[in-house]
């Protein structure tokens, strides 16, 4: 069982490692050695858990710079499995209802913080709390609504899904768990509701809506609300996890049917990759620019912050914080199926993995993968100092300088950057945590950039003899030290 796919992996890499990059970044190569090591990584370990198959992309910016099907689709069947491989992405698909959200919210058909019984008239549950604040539509996004997880029915047990119409008739016998905005509560009923106010505030069906102002504009051709019969082709196996005896067992097909706008999407590594890229662009709503920037950027942030400050949820994406970086995404699981999109804002990267297994950890991987390509991306992505453009002219700002209240720094040339260091009292133990970048951009005047600099311009201002006069950093400013003999010792 250990080896049921190895014959095909090899087939699967040749069929899906012939994608067409276009971004200069993909063929770096220290991009190219961390992806090979990535590569290997990933096979190693479906060999060791037996996973049947995983379909996995790599997105800088705009461009999909890698994506490969490893193992099967279909075990039984010996299908490879390829990056246009088909997976249902489960709770992934509260990102685009969420994102509906957002686009009639910035077309005024809704607020954020209107209660939604103003759209779902029929929405009624027995309230343990009455004097909490009305469940609004930003606290179903946030999951912060205090409602139940799920409808009233047993449809991860069972496998099967109420339709609209049988979660409105259960509702009044249902109860909310918290007051509203007193705790995080994941819920995929509050997600279903959500899905419901798209399509009272659009006049659309979900489907519709979410097919016409998402999917189409992104040019998601692989991605559907409800499987048709021709992407189902595609569909990958859906797998359980391994068993004590090696085996898995095939799991069952499901419609999400009332829970569709919290579960029920399908979609390729390809396609994910046109939403992923999304979130790194900026600019006003037109053509595949279907929130403007600044939506996108709200969406993104912690608009609820858990109590480790380790972690917390967006408008619709889960946030956390990993070895300094920041993240946002969101999993999902149905039968059969577990997926993970992981994006770096910071950095313009995200990360797709979907598995057609129910131990597939595809966070895990995602998360591993990151570690391994997103440094080799960053270094090849990074701009070049070139020392043809270092300007000898710079050496007339060099020297130290303080301010009235004898606040110490230093302008110096820097591996040919010119850079102004600050003085903590006490220092900071790490030598680089004081060195801001000087950015030309005109005569004499320079932004603050780099890890430490705040976007504020510094500008030398001259005397007579071109010499230093002083320089305004900012709105303050700071003066040359003439004499550095005089200079004293500071202690605070």
């Amino acid at each position: 069982m250990k080896k049921i796919f190895c014959y095909f992996f090899i087939l699967a890499l040749l069929i899906s490692s012939a994608w067409p990059q276009e971004s200069p970044i993909a063929s770096k190569s220290e991009v190219v050695s961390a992806i090979q090591l990535a590569e290997t990584w990933i096979t190693a370990e479906m060999e060791y858990f037996d996973l049947p198959g995983l379909s996995v992309g790599i997105v800088y910016d705009q461009d999909l710079i890698w994506s490969q099907g490893f193992g099967c689709a279909n075990v039984e069947q010996k299908t490879p499995m390829t990056r246009q491989t088909i997976f249902r992405i489960a709770s992934i698909t509260k990102l685009f209802t969420c994102t509906a959200i957002m686009q009639l919210r910035d077309q005024g058909k809704l607020q954020l913080d209107d209660p939604i019984q103003k759209y779902l008239p029929w929405f009624k549950i027995k309230n343990q709390f009455s004097d909490a604040p009305e469940i609004t539509i930003r606290h179903l996004m946030t999951h912060t609504s205090g409602l139940p997880r799920e409808a009233a029915f047993p449809y991860w047990t069972d496998h099967k899904f109420p339709t609209l119409e049988q979660i409105i008739e259960a509702l009044p016998e249902q109860e909310t768990i918290y007051p509203s905005e007193t705790k995080w509560k994941y819920s995929n009923l509050g997600m279903a509701l959500l899905g419901e106010i798209v399509a009272a505030a659009s006049g659309e069906v979900y489907e519709n809506y979410i097919q016409n102002h998402i999917l189409a504009p992104l040019q998601m051709t692989s991605t559907s609300v409800n499987l048709s019969d021709h992407h189902k082709r595609r569909l990958a196996t859906g797998y359980g996890r391994r068993l004590p005896d090696g085996t898995r067992k095939i799991m069952p097909f499901t419609d999400s049917r009332g829970l569709t706008p919290a579960a029920n999407m399908s979609s390729t590594v390809e396609d994910l990759a046109k939403f992923a890229a999304l979130q790194f662009r900026d600019g006003n709503e037109a053509g595949n620019q279907i929130l403007k920037g600044s939506t996108l950027r709200e969406m993104q942030r912690v608009h609820w912050l858990q109590p480790s400050w380790n972690s917390g949820w967006g408008l619709g994406f889960s946030n956390w914080q990993r070895d300094g970086k920041t993240f946002i995404g969101h999993s999902g699981w149905v039968a059969g199926y577990r997926t993970q999109l992981l994006i770096c804002s910071g950095e313009k990267i995200a990360v797709i993995v979907m598995s057609n297994a129910e131990d597939g950890s595809p966070s895990f991987f995602a998360n591993k993968i990151f570690d391994v390509v997103a440094p080799a991306i960053k270094k090849a992505a990074a701009p070049t100092t070139d020392i043809a453009e270092f300007n000898p002219a710079w050496q007339i700002y060099v020297g130290k300088y303080s301010d009235p209240t004898d606040w110490d720094y230093e302008v110096m040339i820097l591996n040919n950057r010119l850079v102004l260091y600050g003085y903590d009292y006490p220092p900071e133990e790490n030598p680089n945590a004081g060195v801001i970048d000087l950015t030309p951009v005109k005569d004499h005047t320079f932004r603050m950039t780099g890890e430490n600099g705040d976007g504020e311009l510094v500008i030398f201002e001259m005397d007579s003899n071109g010499k230093v006069a002083r320089i305004k950093k900012g709105e303050n400013y700071i003066y040359p030290v003439r004499n550095t003999k005089t200079q004293k010792t500071k202690s605070k």
